[in-house]
């Protein structure tokens, strides 16, 4: 291994390491972010993301390259995002910012491997594809988060509506309250409640929701608000039975992936487990039988 790889890869990991540590010592702690959520006292959703200068100038240049390259945003693109909990403006940069400097990135760290002429086209290509595959698996857990948060935001909101508030006032209590525990319900709450300010009907919000998280579970009870309002039926009925029809989803899904495990460890068993079984149970009796054979035909 030659000089000048060794002494890339130590900077590339102390490098590493210390954004790691300052990114853990910036990040507030659980207690102190409960304490935050506790004392404020108007609901609000995460402010806008101030970047330092030179991260700004870098997004700044990306945004006149993609400008450039008519590489516009899309609507497609635009619901992924959301989907996966990024709705800042800068957004849309930082994905092609990364998707623009990460092949290059790939493609000069290819340069360090001793004869790695096939990894100058494999890193590339793979360091093209990470971000889109990082963005799926995002909206793919916040979505799952939202579904499995639904019931508890559910169950809080007929707490508040027992307490005497309204199906609104509710929904903005309950944003407030979910903002540590599921912080994706939360922000969704609270973008309903700005919706209604700004103008739009209940129902319109919610199925904003619903295109925006794109679950069954948002589109089924949105659909129970419609008729709630339409046939007149009490909220706090309908919130509890919807719940509880969630909940008993939540635990049948539960049950079904446990149920699953029995297959899922039958390849392990075969693969891995079985033969040392086999090797520590029959390979004395082998190892006698051979001594015997060698002793008989010698």
């Amino acid at each position: 291994m030659s000089p000048i790889l060794v002494i890339s890869i130590v900077i590339t990991c102390i490098c590493a390491a210390g954004l790691l540590l300052a990114l853990y010592t910036m990040l507030p702690s659980r207690q102190a972010r409960r304490v935050m959520e506790v004392t404020r006292t108007q609901p609000a959703l995460k402010p806008a993301i101030e970047h330092p200068k030179a991260v700004q100038r870098i997004l700044d240049v990306v945004h006149w390259a993609r400008t450039h390259l008519k590489l516009e945003e899309n609507e497609k693109l635009h619901q992924r995002l959301t989907a996966a909990g990024r709705r800042s403006p800068s957004a849309v940069d930082i994905y092609f910012g990364v998707r623009l400097l990460a092949p290059l990135l790939a493609l000069v760290a290819a340069t360090f491997i001793p004869d790695g002429g096939m990894w100058l086209v494999i890193l590339p290509v793979v360091a093209y594809m990470v971000p889109d595959l990082c963005l799926t698996e995002m909206a793919r857990r916040r979505r799952e988060s939202i579904r499995l948060g639904m019931p508890d935001a559910l169950d809080l909101m007929v707490v508040c509506v027992e307490a005497g508030l309204g199906l609104d006032q509710a929904l903005l209590r309950a944003g407030q309250e979910l903002a540590v525990s599921h912080p994706a319900i939360s922000e969704e709450f609270l973008t309903i409640s700005i919706e209604q300010r700004a103008g739009k009907t209940r129902i319109e919000a919610w199925r904003a929701m619903a295109d925006r998280t794109q679950l069954d579970v948002v589109a089924g009870f949105v659909s129970m608000l419609g008729q709630t309002d339409r046939f007149g039926t009490p909220i706090v009925k309908a919130l509890s039975v919807f719940s509880d029809t969630l909940r008993t989803k939540r635990r049948q899904h539960a049950e079904e992936l446990a149920a699953k495990t029995t297959v899922k460890l039958i390849f392990p068993l075969v693969l891995f487990i079985f033969p040392s079984i086999f090797i520590v149970l029959l390979g004395p009796a082998f190892l006698r039988i051979g001594r015997n054979l060698h002793t008989l035909f010698k």
